[in-house]
């Protein structure tokens, strides 16, 4: 049963179509049952997913991001927001934005899973302690496939849980490495801090325990991945031969130690040539060096004859989704969104963070601080682990590093006063 005025449209769309005919139907259920009863026959079985047809959903997201996300000149989580809701048209979003930094997310996260956001993005050795509090969702395989697409191992690794599963999806690195004053050293003296140290003059912060393993070339935590409990910290065999070298350089009149703002400042003030930080100084130490700025992947350094390699601690920058959050589906689903490459290439786009995206290299080709922070990450880094047993390792290592400012640790006791120090973080030395 027809009339002339849908025969006339299911021409024109047989037309449009270039085929041979067409029927329209009242109703979306009505067309699908239509085209079904038109291919089953009697004793033929159907199978259906549980949505066999919906319109929009009205649902709630809500998200934690830093404050510099979200800035009103800076806005690029409002700015996925909007992209993610283009792209999934399925979803009517209400969206709850809250300011919650990646460093505070676990803490903020953990004090009650259940109130806490859908969507947050957090630092990655802070994993084991989301793990614990069930607080973190295990990556479909979609995501999954997604992170290791992206990323290189190192990256991938700093998202894998005890269990060998993947619970985060990075954004960018984060680590530290060396900016340096290149009127004052070449490209090829700044490969080795001992020639560094004979020709400029270089802040470094030993007494901080995010720095002071850069020495400790051969440190192994919890396993090749930084997900094995039971293989602890195992500090290198030769780490008093290390302390009786970093006495050396304590007393160096090129040494100053950076208390968290004092480097930046002698970079400012000319005092200073070398500094080791991260991206997050790049603006500022760019500004004080003009033409003279450079960075670079960690240098060696010599101890007792032999080449060790600096080695900063590594982690990432990733985004979860909370397993207690109301629709775990549309909350995986941004979760993986905010960290996919068209989000990260809006990431640096917008606030200049380098991208952990493999693929979008090519973005940062001209940016000397990214390409430093990703050299690092290749060659001269170890993981940061995300398990619980970390939190041995902070306190005792900033302890021994204040020892070594303080020239309270001398070669004479330099041995007993490292295996204090490996005592106190509950570690072993390797045999």
């Amino acid at each position: 049963i027809t009339n002339p005025s849908q025969d006339y449209l299911e021409q024109k769309l047989a037309a449009l179509e270039h085929g041979k005919g067409a029927v329209s139907y009242a109703s979306g259920m009505g067309a699908v049952a239509g085209a079904l009863f038109a291919a089953l026959q009697c004793g033929d079985h159907v199978i259906f997913t549980k949505a066999k047809y919906s319109g929009t959903e009205d649902i709630t997201l809500s998200v934690w991001a830093p404050q510099e996300d979200q800035a009103k000149d800076t806005n690029w989580l409002g700015q996925v927001e909007e992209n993610f809701a283009k792209d999934h048209p399925e979803y009517n979003i209400t969206w709850k934005n809250d300011v919650v930094s990646e460093g505070d997310a676990s803490k903020q996260v953990s004090t009650d899973p259940s109130a806490a956001a859908d969507v947050y993005m957090f630092a990655s050795d802070q994993l084991g302690v989301l793990m614990d509090a069930k607080a973190i969702g295990q990556l479909g395989t979609d995501a999954e496939k997604q992170v290791k697409e992206q990323n290189g191992d190192l990256e991938i690794d700093s998202v894998t849980g005890t269990d060998g599963k993947l619970y985060g999806v990075p954004y960018t690195d984060n680590t530290w490495f060396m900016y340096y004053n290149k009127s004052k050293i070449t490209e090829d003296e700044a490969k080795d801090f001992d020639t560094i140290l004979s020709k400029a003059k270089v802040t470094f912060p030993l007494q901080n325990s995010w720095y002071i393993n850069g020495f400790y070339d051969g440190l192994s935590l919890f396993g090749e991945k930084g997900n094995d409990a039971d293989a602890g910290m195992v500090f290198p065999k030769d780490g008093a031969d290390v302390t009786s070298y970093l006495v050396d350089v304590v007393a160096n009149p090129n040494f100053s130690n950076d208390d968290g703002a004092s480097g930046l400042a002698a970079i400012k003030d000319g005092s200073a040539d070398v500094l080791f930080s991260g991206t997050w100084s790049a603006a500022d130490v760019k500004e004080a060096l003009g033409d003279n700025y450079a960075a670079t992947q960690l240098p060696t350094f010599t101890v007792n004859g032999e080449k060790k390699q600096m080695k900063s601690f590594a982690a990432t920058k990733a985004v979860a989704y909370n397993p207690n959050a109301k629709n775990t589906k549309a909350a995986a689903q941004f979760a993986a969104y905010l960290g996919n490459t068209d989000s990260q290439k809006l990431h640096y786009e917008m606030r200049q963070i380098p991208p952990s995206d493999t693929s979008l290299s090519d973005l940062t080709t001209d940016d000397i601080a990214a390409k430093a922070q990703a050299d690092t990450m290749s060659n001269t880094a170890i993981l940061q682990s995300g398990l619980a047993g970390m939190n041995d390792w902070w306190t005792p290592a900033e302890t021994f590093g204040k020892a070594l400012i303080n020239k309270e640790i001398t070669k004479d006791n330099a041995a007993a006063k490292y295996q204090d120090w490996v005592d106190q973080a509950k570690g072993t030395i390797a045999e």
